[in-house]
């Protein structure tokens, strides 16, 4: 997955959330884990918001807690919620109708091709939840992990 993904964001701020479970945290300090800007935090989480993944508190205190029990919320359900999808065939879309059949028969088998895995990719994703991905998370930090920003919190 790039790193520069919003379900890369979303996953690494999420697994920062089940690890503070209960916990109210500011963008800024979601920002600084992922090495962004909050206003890039704030939009993907206002994607998870509306799915009911995560809220936000307005205000001085305010900030983003996780809304769903971690255990019961997949990777699929982060993906779906983000709006995310594989691509489709190359140089395909409305804006650029194939006008050939070798093309047309090209995009089929590629689209064909890519539901697919998109399908076996959902299938796995939906078995890995939020508190398995936590507690993958806190299984391989090391006692001197640290993010970059002095704002952000110690990691557990």
């Amino acid at each position: 997955m790039k790193r520069d993904s919003r379900l890369s964001l979303a996953l690494h701020i999420l697994g920062h959330m089940g690890a503070r479970p209960g916990e109210v945290l500011q963008s800024e300090t979601l920002a600084a884990f992922h090495t962004t800007h909050p206003v890039v935090v704030r939009r993907t989480l206002g994607l998870l918001r509306a799915a009911g993944i995560v809220a936000s508190t307005r205000g001085h205190a305010g900030g983003w807690r996780l809304a769903a029990d971690p255990a019961k919320v997949s990777i699929a359900d982060v993906y779906r919620a983000l709006g995310e999808h594989l691509d489709p065939a190359p140089g395909a879309g409305p804006d650029n109708p194939p006008t050939c059949a070798i093309e047309r028969a090209l995009h089929r088998t590629w689209d064909d091709a890519v539901s697919l895995a998109e399908t076996a990719l959902l299938s796995r994703l939906s078995q890995v939840s939020l508190a398995d991905l936590s507690g993958s998370f806190a299984e391989g930090l090391s006692a001197t992990h640290e993010h970059s920003s002095p704002a952000a919190p110690p990691v557990l």
